[in-house]
């Protein structure tokens, strides 16, 4: 799917098979299991390190196996203008009479992380699929149960019911460096098990510089190539070990692909597994970056709402009532300067440390307000489950 905010980026999964953007609605199913950690016994032998010529081919060789292709499908209600529920056009037009409900299908990727069935895709690859259809490189097919999905994250889990599985080992996504390499797999435009390779091109992307403000991810961003279809595959190390799932490309752009870190993914899956959906702490503003034009702007223009005496920083520009930051006396118009001690001048800095801090932990605020600096201490509360729709 495609969204246009500055750039166009699109999602890896419904655009192969030409199914419809929207994203649509899964329930998500309550699980009782927290996520076990496979045995050595399970887990196929780390690669060796060193000048090892063929050691993408031996990843993709220990790995392939664990890498899943996932069919999603829907059925979409049509609706039918009501002149058509008359009973002479119904007699009249028969067969010619527009159809009630169409399917809408989607391809994507996912990776096996316990023998036992769990598998890792994209949140957007199953979204409101009535059936998911897993495909194993043997060519097993199994279907499939949605345990829960994040949006915020784009982090599904998926359960099949089978047994001694191959499953993918798990890297360390908060060790990477710009220019090590990376591998993807997936079954991008249908093409099953396609394997590219390149380099980590940078990490902690934020969603709002790929174009995606509403994702709470701080992206991994490769020049490995990746297709529609590649959504959910994992992208691994030189060592075979994933590091990340592979999720969205920025449209028009060469080489630029970027992934959700491993580390984040398995932290919502666990979550997914034990409760069936994901908590995220909510402090409730609205917020930009401040910078010198930004303030000139808002102070010259007879129309803004607030006047600031700050250069830099995050503006506060709107405080949602009844929202932890009202109750704490958060304010339209404050400049936030430090939470806890730490420097701030980006408003994604901010959501990170709010979603790291966690609910009802509280929260050290150093904001500029008309001049003076305020100290707010704000403890974070469940995100309304409307803010996440």
């Amino acid at each position: 799917m495609t969204v246009r905010l500055g750039k166009s980026v699109t999602y890896l999964s419904f655009m192969a098979l030409g199914a419809a953007a929207a994203m649509f609605v899964t329930h998500l199913m309550p699980a009782s299991t927290p996520l076990v950690t496979p045995s050595l016994a399970q887990l196929p032998a780390p690669l060796p390190a060193g000048n090892d010529t063929n050691f993408i081919a031996r990843a993709v060789e220990q790995v392939g196996p664990a890498v899943v292709r996932i069919d999603a499908s829907r059925t979409v209600q049509t609706r039918v203008p009501a002149i058509f529920n008359d009973p002479f056009f119904q007699e009249f037009f028969g067969p010619m009479m527009p159809p009630r409900s169409r399917e809408e299908r989607g391809l994507g990727s996912g990776f096996i992380i316990s023998s036992d069935g769990l598998i890792l895709t994209n949140a957007h690859v199953v979204d409101g699929a009535n059936r998911v259809r897993v495909t194993l490189k043997d060519g097993r097919t199994f279907e499939g149960q949605v345990l829960g999905q994040d949006r915020l994250t784009d982090v599904a889990v998926v359960k099949v019911n089978a047994s001694n599985l191959p499953v993918v080992r798990l890297g360390n996504s908060d060790h990477l460096r710009p220019g090590e390499w990376a591998i993807a797999i997936g079954n991008p435009l249908g093409l099953d098990n396609t394997v590219t390779a390149g380099i980590i091109s940078a990490t902690g992307r934020s969603s709002g510089d790929i174009g995606v403000p509403d994702k709470r991810v701080g992206f991994i961003q490769t020049d490995a190539a990746i297709n529609p279809g590649n959504s959910g595959g994992p992208l691994l190390n030189q060592r075979g070990e994933v590091i990340g799932m592979n999720t969205a490309i920025i449209g028009g752009a060469q080489g630029l692909g970027f992934a959700i870190p491993i580390n984040t993914a398995q932290r919502i899956a666990n979550q997914l597994i034990a409760n069936g959906r994901v908590d995220h702490p909510f402090l409730g503003i609205r917020m930009t970056n401040l910078t010198p034009e930004v303030q000139q702007r808002l102070n010259t223009n007879p129309n803004s709402p607030v006047r600031v005496e700050e250069s830099s920083g995050v503006l506060i520009f709107e405080v949602l009532p009844n929202s932890p930051a009202a109750r704490a006396g958060l304010q339209p118009g404050d400049v936030i300067r430090r939470i806890n001690g730490q420097t701030i001048t980006k408003a994604d800095q901010v959501q990170q440390i709010v979603e790291s801090t966690g609910i009802g932990r509280t929260m050290e605020l150093e904001v500029r307000r008309r001049g003076q600096t305020v100290i707010v201490a704000v403890q974070p509360a469940p995100l309304p489950a409307q803010a996440i729709r």
